[in-house]
């Protein structure tokens, strides 16, 4: 026989008072289980959190970084409130590494972000028809820097003044065909 003394913390999304009567959850586990119990409302039921989740994560995963990060643009952070997060804490986690890890400067920009935030801006919104605006531009630019270097990637990117890679994420991102 080992003594032992443990805590056991779990947590779900489904109801589980419901999932006992239908038979789907074992009941004695939910009372074991349900000792104390607390609810946490979803992310956009808390709007007031993203903010301060957001910059916990960006110092999470910015320290990993080697080059510099000073923060998130107020449009970036505009676009992360306006945003449902359907996926709660661990979407909003994922949206900001994705943005440290692709961004182009110092500061997460509302291009950083993943399309999933940016489209639910909504076609109205001023910040959504400057991002559509920026991102036509982008695309016209590439493709004239493609045509000038007849598809050379290389010899773009040098055009741009852009890294090779970094050109090659903004075709894929833009979803931009060479005519």
């Amino acid at each position: 026989t080992i003594k032992l003394d443990v805590r056991l913390i779990a947590a779900t999304n489904r109801n589980l008072k419901l999932a006992v009567k239908e038979r789907s959850f074992r009941e004695d586990l939910y009372y074991r289980l349900n000792v104390v119990s607390v609810t946490l409302p979803p992310l956009r039921e808390r709007r007031e959190d993203i903010s301060l989740l957001a910059t916990y994560f960006l110092a999470k995963h910015g320290a990993k970084s080697k080059l510099p990060l000073l923060g998130i643009s107020p449009e970036a952070r505009a676009c992360l409130l306006s945003y449902d997060w359907p996926g709660n804490v661990r979407e909003l986690e994922n949206a900001v590494e994705r943005a440290v890890v692709l961004r182009s400067g110092d500061v997460i920009l509302p291009e950083d972000l993943p399309d999933s935030v940016l489209e639910a801006q909504g076609a109205d919104a001023p910040l959504a028809k400057y991002h559509a605006t920026v991102q036509e531009s982008k695309k016209q630019l590439i493709l004239k820097a493609l045509a000038a270097a007849n598809g050379n990637y290389t010899e773009a990117a040098k055009t741009l003044g852009v890294h090779p890679n970094y050109l090659h994420r903004l075709v894929r991102n833009l979803n931009i065909r060479q005519q």
